[in-house]
């Protein structure tokens, strides 16, 4: 099995998986979903099919971008060989986006071109929504120039790498240059990739930039007719495409399944992360009854037991059954491994705050004990004091639970990708089998 082929199946199972769950009335245990918390997921539920039917589709989307009449359509054209879009010297001939399939030779994925209207013809708002709209839809994006980079140009390409999409940076219309000057931009355009630096990411890799003159300016030739007879016409030349063709060939052959399952994967992942999002806030109200009714239960606990080491463990435990507890609540998949490793990030992300009640609730519970051996044995009068540690000791006990549900609330919405088949995992088992030399491996994902 080929690593593409292993990653579609991850894939797959990982898709399948958070259908399975989260369209299954099981997740949501002794909690019935209201009507409208059903009606805030039923968008993200249809996000999940959709991730999981362009798996099955095999279709891999390529992207244009770029300000008007930087040669957008004319590039699309001249890579499927034929002029299926409209091109002209005219400003904004391309008004709304339009697609195009392709079967490259190979035949291992089919290919779905999106002609997108300049970002500079575009009203602010609009432009902003279209743009992410089809950003998250491609799978790869061409970004068209034709000239040195614009503000525009440079901020948009930011957005989109912010957003990890692998990006090839088209240099085209080089056939308008003489070719000292084209060569000079595109020293220009490697210069400005390396040294804008995006989370430790180039903006955009040297081997990503590539050179085309994808419609060719018409030049005057000298005929000669049998009757010695000249006349000058003019002849459109040939495209310079072959460059970026073999390049986008390459990866579609090398990574294109893997680009579609990281792109399925991310469409996965946004929606667990709001279908927790909207659940959280629909059942906020249980939720803190959940987290107060724990409080209580890990206050009295500690307060009573007059061991002090098994303060530290009961407490554990209660706490660990609160986060349980609230991802029953939230219908969201979580095992008691996962809970404890939930319980470890928060101990170690609360700055030293719920370790810090572990200790003192330690030392207070040993204190605790050694005056009930006291007053067992000498002095029946230190149970005052006793009792005084012991409500310190479940006040501070108290106290930490509640900081650990609140935590364990933003845990759990930030973090239900992560199980074992999980968007967010499958995309870091992805991203970590990758070559160094692939596209993927240049968008350098956040992984952890």
């Amino acid at each position: 099995m080929t690593q593409q082929e292993t990653h579609i199946q991850q894939t797959r199972a990982s898709l399948q998986q958070a259908l399975s769950w989260y369209t299954s009335i099981r997740r949501h245990w002794n909690y019935p979903p209201k009507p409208e918390l059903q009606a805030a997921v039923k968008q993200d539920l249809q996000a999940l099919k959709s991730a999981l039917e362009k798996i099955e589709n095999n279709l891999i989307k390529i992207a244009t971008f770029g300000l008007v009449s930087r040669g957008k359509s004319a590039v699309i054209n001249a890579l499927i060989g034929q002029n299926i879009l409209d091109t002209g010297p005219i400003h904004g001939v391309t008004k709304w986006p339009k697609s195009v399939r392709w079967i490259p030779p190979s035949n291992k994925v089919k290919v779905e071109f999106i002609d997108t209207p300049g970002l500079d013809e575009i009203a602010g708002k609009e432009r902003e929504i279209m743009a992410r709209d089809i950003a998250n839809e491609a799978d790869l994006i061409l970004f068209i120039i034709s000239e040195d980079i614009t503000r525009t140009e440079y901020e948009t390409l930011l957005d989109l790498r912010k957003a990890f999409k692998p990006i090839i940076l088209v240099f085209n219309k080089i056939d308008l240059y003489p070719e000292k000057d084209a060569q000079s931009i595109y020293n220009q355009l490697l210069n400005l990739g390396q040294s804008s630096n995006i989370n430790g990411q180039l903006l955009i890799a040297p081997q990503d930039i590539v050179m085309v003159a994808a419609s060719p300016q018409p030049i005057p030739i000298l005929v000669k007719y049998p009757d010695g007879t000249t006349a000058e016409e003019w002849e459109k030349p040939t495209p310079q495409i072959d460059h970026l063709k073999d390049k986008i060939l390459s990866i579609l052959n090398q990574e294109g399944h893997s680009l579609i399952c990281l792109n399925a994967l991310q469409k996965a992942k946004k929606a667990e992360e709001s279908i927790a999002e909207k659940t959280l806030k629909n059942r906020q109200k249980e939720a803190e009854q959940i987290i107060w009714k724990y409080v209580k239960y890990k206050s009295l606990a500690v307060a009573v037991n007059p061991i002090g080491f098994l303060d530290i463990i009961g407490g554990t435990a209660i706490d660990l059954t609160l986060i349980r507890a609230l991802a029953k609540l939230y219908g969201l998949p979580i095992t008691n491994y996962e809970a404890g490793k939930l319980w470890h990030k928060i101990l170690l992300s609360s700055g030293g705050l719920i370790l810090a009640e572990i200790l003192t609730s330690l030392l207070l519970g040993l204190g605790k004990t050694a005056l009930g051996a006291s007053s067992l044995m000498e002095n029946p009068g230190v149970l005052t004091t006793y009792g005084s540690t012991a409500m310190l000791q479940g006040g501070i006990a108290a106290y930490g639970t509640y900081i650990i549900g609140k935590a364990a609330q933003e845990y759990l919405e930030k973090g239900c990708s992560w199980g074992a088949l999980g968007p967010s995992m499958v995309i870091k088992n992805i991203i970590s089998q990758v070559d160094p030399n692939t596209i993927i491996y240049r968008l350098n994902y956040p992984i952890n």
